[in-house]
C-alpha cells in the first residue's frame, strides 16, 4: 500500500491511498465466506458454494463491494498511522478507482488536531484580589449561622420586616387563574427576596386573615416572564427571634466552647475560601492571557458540532427542567437567536482552543495523572454532583467517562505549570503564592473552560476509533 497526505488547511487533510489488489485477499476471502452464509444455491450445501458460482449467480461486484467495505477501515488506519496525524471524527471517503485484480485507490478527508506552537508564557503577569478578611466579614458569617438557629413565635399584630408569615397565593394572567398559580401554607420571611417582587410591600401591615393584591412578573412556571395579578392572604404571623451571641450560642451551633473560638474558626474558613477564590481568579486570568498569545486553528466541523451540542444541552436539559423552550428563554434574556448563536460560538471557540492548547502542554511537559490525583478529582466531582463517590464512580465507569476525568486533571496540571511561571500579584502589590490551592483550582478552571468541548472532541475521537476498528 502507498499513501500520501495533503494538507488542505491547518485542521484538515486529504489522504490518497493506493492498494495493490493482492492486499485485498483476506477481505475477499471474508466476503465470500459471509455471502456463503447468507445465500443458498440448489445443489450446494450452505457455506460450501464455490467462489465462481457466487460470482456467476450474485455478481462479482457484490463481492468486491463487501470486500472493500471490510478492508477500508484497516487501510484507513494504516494510512493515518503512516502519515502520523491525529484525526478527529469520521473521514469522508471517496473510492476513486477499483480495478478487479489490479488496484483499489481511494481518498479520505478528515479533520485533524492542528499542530500548535506553545507560546512563551513566562512573561504573563496578572493582578488578582487581595485576601482580606475584615471584622464585618466575620460578623456576617456568624450572623448567617445565627440565622440558622433562629426560632419563631406567633404574634397577634400586623406583619413587619423580618417576620415569618404563612400565606396563600393565587396568580392570574389575563383574568384567568393559572393551573400552577395557586399555593397554600407557604412560609415566607419578609425582606428575604425569595418570592415575588412586590410581595413584601403587600404583606407588611397585614394581620392574620388579611389579604392584598399586587402585580408582579412571574419568575417561573407556565407563565414565566409575564405580569400576573397576585392575591396574597396572610394566615399567620410569627416573630423571628435570634439567639444571643454568647458562649452558649457557640456551644449550641458548633464544636467550640466560646464565641471567640467560633469567630476565629469563621475567620480561618473565610481566609481559606478567599485564597481558593484568589487562586481561581489567577487561573482564569492566566488562561485568558495564554489564549491571547497562542495561535490555535479551529476545525470547522468540530466547532459546528460543539455549538450544536451546547445548544442541545441548553434546550433539552437545562431549559427542559425549567419548563420553558428556547424562544421563551431568548425572550427573557432579551436576545435574538442570532445573538445567542454568536455567543455560543464564541464560548465554543474558547473551549476548543483551551482544550487543544492545554492538551499540547500536557504532551510537551510529559504530564501524567496518577491514581491519587484522579481519585481526588472524582471525589470533588461527586460532591458537586450530589452523588456519593461510589455512585459517581460507577456512573463514570458505565458511561466510559474515565478518559474525560483524566483529561480534566491533566489539563489542570498543564494550566498550573503556566500559572507557576507567571507573575501573580494582588491589588496591594504583593506577590501571591498559590501553591496550596493552585492545582485544584486549575483543574476546575480548565474543566469549566473546556466544558462540552472535551466531550465533543473525545466523542469524535471515539467515533474515529470505531470507524478504524
Amino acid at each position: 500500500m502507498k499513501s500520501a497526505v495533503e494538507t488542505l488547511n491547518p485542521t484538515r487533510v486529504r489522504l490518497t491511498v493506493e492498494v495493490p489488489f493482492e492486499e485485498l485477499k483476506d477481505s475477499l476471502d471474508a466476503a465470500y465466506k459471509k455471502i456463503n452464509q447468507q445465500v443458498t444455491v440448489k445443489g450446494f450445501r450452505k457455506g460450501k458454494i464455490p467462489a465462481r458460482v457466487i460470482d456467476q449467480r450474485f455478481g462479482r461486484g457484490a463481492v468486491l463491494e463487501e470486500a472493500v467495505n471490510d478492508a477500508l477501515p484497516k487501510l484507513y488506519t494504516e494510512a493515518v498511522n503512516e502519515a502520523e496525524i491525529n484525526p478527529l471524527g469520521q473521514p469522508d471517503v471517496d473510492i476513486t478507482e477499483l480495478k478487479d485484480g489490479e488496484t483499489l485507490n481511494f481518498t479520505a478527508e478528515v479533520d485533524i488536531r492542528p499542530a500548535i506552537e506553545i507560546p512563551d508564557y513566562s512573561g504573563i503577569e496578572v493582578t488578582v484580589d487581595a485576601v482580606e478578611v475584615t471584622e464585618s466579614d466575620v460578623d456576617e458569617a456568624v450572623d448567617q449561622l445565627r440565622e440558622r438557629f433562629a426560632s419563631t413565635s406567633p404574634v397577634e399584630r400586623a406583619a413587619e420586616d423580618g417576620d415569618v408569615v404563612t400565606i396563600d397565593l393565587e396568580a392570574k394572567v389575563d383574568g384567568e387563574v393559572l393551573a400552577d398559580g395557586v399555593a397554600t401554607d407557604v412560609s415566607y420571611t419578609i425582606g428575604s427576596g425569595e418570592l415575588l417582587e412586590g410581595i413584601d410591600d403587600a404583606v407588611k401591615g397585614l394581620e392574620a386573615g388579611g389579604e392584598a393584591t399586587f402585580t408582579s412578573q412571574l419568575k417561573g412556571g407556565s407563565a414565566e416572564g409575564k405580569d400576573a395579578e397576585v392575591t396574597v392572604k396572610v394566615t399567620a404571623v410569627a416573630k423571628r427571634e435570634l439567639p444571643e451571641l454568647d458562649d452558649e450560642f457557640a456551644q449550641m451551633a458548633s464544636e467550640f466552647d466560646t464565641l471567640e473560638e467560633l469567630k476565629a474558626d469563621s475567620r480561618k474558613r473565610l481566609e481559606e475560601k478567599k485564597q481558593y477564590d484568589q487562586a481561581t481568579q489567577a487561573q482564569e486570568k492566566v488562561l485568558e492571557e495564554l489564549l491571547k498569545l497562542a495561535e490555535v486553528p479551529i476545525p470547522e466541523k468540530l466547532l459546528e458540532d460543539e455549538v450544536n451540542t451546547r445548544k442541545h444541552n441548553l434546550e433539552h436539559h437545562q431549559l427542559g427542567q425549567m419548563g420553558i423552550d428556547l424562544p421563551k428563554y431568548l425572550e427573557i434574556q432579551g436576545k435574538t437567536e442570532e445573538e445567542f448563536i454568536a455567543e455560543t460560538k464564541e464560548q465554543a471557540v474558547k473551549g476548543i482552543k483551551t482544550q487543544f492548547l492545554l492538551d499540547e502542554l500536557v504532551s510537551t511537559e510529559k504530564l501524567n495523572v496518577n491514581q491519587e490525583e484522579l481519585t481526588e478529582h472524582l471525589m470533588r466531582r461527586a460532591a458537586t454532583s450530589g452523588m456519593s463517590p461510589d455512585q459517581f464512580a460507577q456512573a463514570v465507569v458505565e458511561g466510559n467517562q474515565v478518559p474525560m476525568l483524566v483529561g480534566e486533571v491533566a489539563r489542570g496540571k498543564a494550566l498550573a505549570v503556566v500559572v507557576e511561571a507567571a507573575k501573580v500579584v494582588d491589588t496591594n502589590g504583593e506577590v501571591v503564592d498559590l501553591d496550596d490551592a493552585e492545582e485544584e483550582a486549575a483543574t476546575e478552571v480548565a474543566a469549566e473552560a473546556t466544558e462540552d468541548a472535551a466531550d465533543t472532541a473525545e466523542d469524535k475521537t471515539e467515533k474515529t476509533e470505531k470507524t478504524e476498528g
